[in-house]
């Protein structure tokens, strides 16, 4: 892609100082973009505070995004550095519980439906009016292929990810006379520490090993293995391009192809 599909642009990701957000902002500064992170970790902050260009096309503020006012808050901050921006990622998630629904608790139930379906609506909510000040934009938002199948033993996890898919398809209708694009991207299983813990805990729960559980989601993928956060990076950075400017209302699965979830 030439560098002109990749002209600088304003981007605020959520849930951005480690893990898939923190490699969605690496790829995106270095292509040029300036990035404006929020995470509720500090010491992950204080770790990307010390990047070359943090305070110059490097943002990010404590922000708990299940709290609308602190959403607020962080966006009334942004307004003093920006007076529009290019794009969003709703990148916050929470794995939630894992069990049959008769025996999860109520507050994590709740809790896993406030950071990963209401976050999205807050930081939405106030980017809006910064997207049609540009005239245009894109917002991302990180659903799963559990938003796609049913997802046993995940039952919360899977409500949002649904519920995330439906706020896509509706804004895309909703926003697209202003020429701002709303897409998803629907990750498989991903490399890392989040995948490694949802393993953990579905093992414990069936009273199978980790390693037969790891092998079982390995099968349920036509390519039978994991992917990248750099490859969910790859088609973020797409869907912000010129090149995906007629691209909207689409679910964007990055998986392997996953053929089950049970």
């Amino acid at each position: 892609m030439s560098r002109g599909n990749f002209a600088s642009k304003n981007i605020i990701i959520s849930a951005s100082a480690d893990g898939l957000g923190w490699c969605m902002a690496t790829v995106l500064i270095n292509q040029g973009h300036t990035v404006y992170l929020s995470d509720i970790n500090q010491q992950k902050i204080d770790e990307v505070q010390k990047h070359p260009l943090f305070n110059k096309r490097l943002f990010i503020e404590n922000v708990d995004a299940g709290n609308p006012e602190s959403v607020k808050s962080y966006y009334k901050a942004l307004s003093k550095k920006v007076t529009s921006i290019d794009a969003l990622i709703n990148n916050v998630g929470v794995a939630g519980p894992t069990g049959p629904m008769e025996g999860l608790k109520i507050e994590d139930w709740k809790e896993t439906i406030d950071i990963n379906l209401n976050s999205h609506f807050y930081f939405t909510k106030f980017a809006i009016p910064l997207l049609k000040k540009n005239k245009g934009g894109s917002i991302i938002n990180l659903s799963s292929t559990a938003g796609l199948f049913g997802f046993p033993l995940r039952t919360p996890y899977a409500a949002s990810k649904w519920a995330i898919i439906g706020i896509t398809k509706s804004l895309a209708m909703e926003l697209g006379e202003f020429n701002i694009r709303v897409n998803a991207i629907c990750p498989g299983s991903v490399s890392g520490d989040r995948i490694n813990r949802v393993i953990e805990a579905k093992a414990k729960s069936i009273g199978s090993s980790e390693k037969e559980v790891k092998e079982d989601f390995e099968a349920m993928v036509s390519l039978k293995k994991f992917v990248d956060k750099e490859d969910i990076a790859n088609m973020a950075s797409f869907l912000i391009s010129n090149e995906a400017s007629k691209i909207s209302g689409q679910i964007m699965t990055v998986d392997g192809n996953t053929e089950r979830m049970d």
